[in-house]
């Protein structure tokens, strides 16, 4: 906590003394003085810590011994990079990319149907055309049977004679009109049941095509490539358990852990940071304080360790919440860093000047 200075006038009335010498009395007066004790700033000093605008200091979520260590200190990385590695990984690798050429086939398998829909179609109209033409005969052939009472048909019968070579069988064949046999009738309603259940189904796949893909096979398609998905998903956060990858593009700031070394969650292994800018949090604006900060007001600063240097930055954001802190209710400010000084490091202390609101 920043000590608050103020002035206070001090008027220091000094006694005479009585002396006496020789019979005889001398007074000595001293003027009043005025004393400074302290120092008023001409704005509100606070004190803060710098942080850049994006920090993470990331943990094995399993325990094992590390594996691979691809960074060190100082080194760039983008988003993803694989920073290291424990041992007992390879399984949950291999889920991985199992799960994620799955996707692949799903998505492919989705694609390929939504891209032949159209010739699909075509086809289906064309084929459901045939079946109708081909039930209407079969229809129409069914009710000339039941109905007609001269339907043409042949008799064929067979007669054993004698000859001058023995006997032998003798073919004559009988043409006529009548009702068609029963078994003909048999025969005409089953063709026409099979020819009606091939138009139903030519029929629903027409319906299921009409408006674009299949619906039902879109149905299964969409689900496949959810369920891979999800796979995907389930596969990456398990292998986030034992390889640590960059969470934004950045740069190493640690690396807290070997080769060898055994690991859990408690031990923190890689900090990675983004300076592109850096934010400065304070730690002791107080209620009496807070109400004279604004978003968007001008501030300077000093690091501690750069105390001849001096930075600029704009209040970015003020808490709406407190916290009480040696009998002092405290505010939170963000401000946003400008112009930082190559030479700052990650959690140096600052001091804040804010520039009085007009």
């Amino acid at each position: 906590m920043k000590k608050k200075l103020y002035y206070v006038t001090m008027l220091i009335g000094v006694l005479g003394l009585a002396l006496t010498a020789c019979g005889s009395q001398q007074t000595t007066e001293v003027p009043s003085t005025t004393v400074p004790i302290s120092v008023k700033p001409n704005g509100i000093v606070a004190e803060g810590k710098l942080k850049p605008v994006q920090a993470a200091n990331l943990s094995f979520q399993a325990r094992g011994m590390v594996e691979e260590i691809n960074v060190k200190i100082g080194d760039k990385v983008s988003k993803g990079d694989v920073l290291a590695r424990l041992a007992n990984g390879s399984q949950a690798e291999a889920q991985l990319a199992t799960a994620a050429f799955e996707l692949v086939s799903a998505q492919q398998a989705l694609n390929e149907l939504l891209d032949s829909s159209s010739a699909d179609l075509a086809q289906v109209v064309i084929d459901l055309k045939d079946a109708q033409e081909a039930y209407d005969k079969a229809d129409d052939y069914l009710q000339y049977l039941l109905d007609s009472k001269k339907v043409p048909q042949t008799e064929t019968r067979v007669f054993l004679i004698q000859t001058w070579k023995g006997y032998q069988y003798e073919y004559k064949t009988k043409n006529f009109k009548g009702p068609a046999p029963e078994d003909w009738i048999i025969e005409a309603e089953n063709d026409l049941a099979l020819k009606k259940a091939k138009l139903d189904e030519l029929q629903n796949t027409y319906d299921r095509m009409k408006d674009g893909a299949d619906t039902d096979q879109l149905t299964l398609l969409e689900a496949r490539l959810e369920n891979a998905k999800a796979q995907v998903d389930a596969a990456e956060s398990n292998l986030s358990n034992y390889v640590l990858s960059a969470p934004f593009d950045g740069e190493v700031a640690d690396v807290a852990v070997e080769i060898g070394e055994q690991v859990g969650s408690e031990s923190r292994a890689v900090s990675v940071i983004n300076t592109s800018s850096w934010v400065i949090e304070t730690s002791d604006i107080t209620e009496l304080e807070v109400v004279d900060v604004a978003v968007g007001q001008n501030v300077s600063f000093t690091a501690d360790a750069l105390s001849d240097v001096t930075m600029k930055g704009v209040v970015s954001e003020i808490s709406q919440s407190s916290f009480v802190e040696n009998g002092d209710v405290i505010y939170t400010v963000h401000i946003a860093a400008n112009d930082v000084d190559p030479r700052v490091k990650w959690g140096m202390t600052v001091e804040v000047t804010f520039e009085p609101l007009e």
